[in-house]
């Protein structure tokens, strides 16, 4: 992954702990998040504070969800609620000569801010970039939503102004007494596989070139 240097936009957003793990540049921000399929969102109602998993992908400078209407979590993150979203990918368990100095390799964007509705007018081209991003090509065969289920849906925006990347990618980090002792040390790499598709009963007998390249990771 290629990065350039850029300043954290905020303190709050600043990497303090192994702070040289972190990084503020859009190219490794947008890497990261458009890798991710789900993020978890945390956020503050009068339940109290709450962390719940939703679909996630990107527009630009922003980052997207979206809910039925009557979710409490999109009422409330529409009404301008602070939030904080996170995505996180595990990339490898870092097993060291001593316990305490394992770890793990992983890339992570923390980002705060506010959420705001994406307009009606935008709604549709915005959830078929879904589709692009679930399956590219995946929105030319798939039946656009229609005016009642675009009604009965809230589509969220947070800018990525405010937003962190953290990676750790190198092996155990021992302290030099543990350095003799006598256990294997190294990264167990752990990697997302892509699996065969599995196709529903009554679809057509072809399987689309995209689903193909999906499977593939092409």
């Amino acid at each position: 992954m290629t990065t350039t240097f850029a300043p954290p936009p905020t303190e709050r957003s600043r990497v303090n702990r192994a702070e040289d793990r972190g990084h503020y540049d859009h190219a490794t921000i947008h890497a990261i998040v458009d890798a991710a399929y789900l993020c978890h969102v945390s956020f503050v109602d009068e339940r109290g504070p709450l962390c719940l998993p939703t679909a996630v992908w990107r527009v630009d400078g922003h980052v997207l969800i979206h809910g039925s209407n009557g979710s409490k979590m999109m009422k409330s993150l529409a009404q301008g609620a602070p939030a904080c979203l996170a995505i996180t990918h595990l990339d490898g368990l870092v097993m060291a000569r001593s316990a305490f100095s394992h770890s793990m390799n992983f890339r992570s964007v923390v980002i705060h801010g506010t959420f705001e509705a994406v307009p009606d007018a935008d709604k549709t081209e915005v959830l078929h970039r879904l589709m692009d991003h679930l399956a590219p090509g995946r929105r030319h065969e798939a039946r656009a939503p229609d005016r009642k289920e675009l009604a009965a849906t809230t589509v969220l925006r947070m800018p990525l102004f405010e937003a962190a990347a953290k990676i750790r990618a190198w092996g155990p980090k021992d302290k030099e007494e543990d350095m003799n002792w006598p256990v294997w040390a190294g990264v167990l790499p752990v990697h997302q596989t892509r699996l065969t598709p599995l196709a529903e009963p009554g679809c057509p007998a072809e399987t689309p070139a995209y689903v193909q390249q999906w499977a593939t990771g092409t």
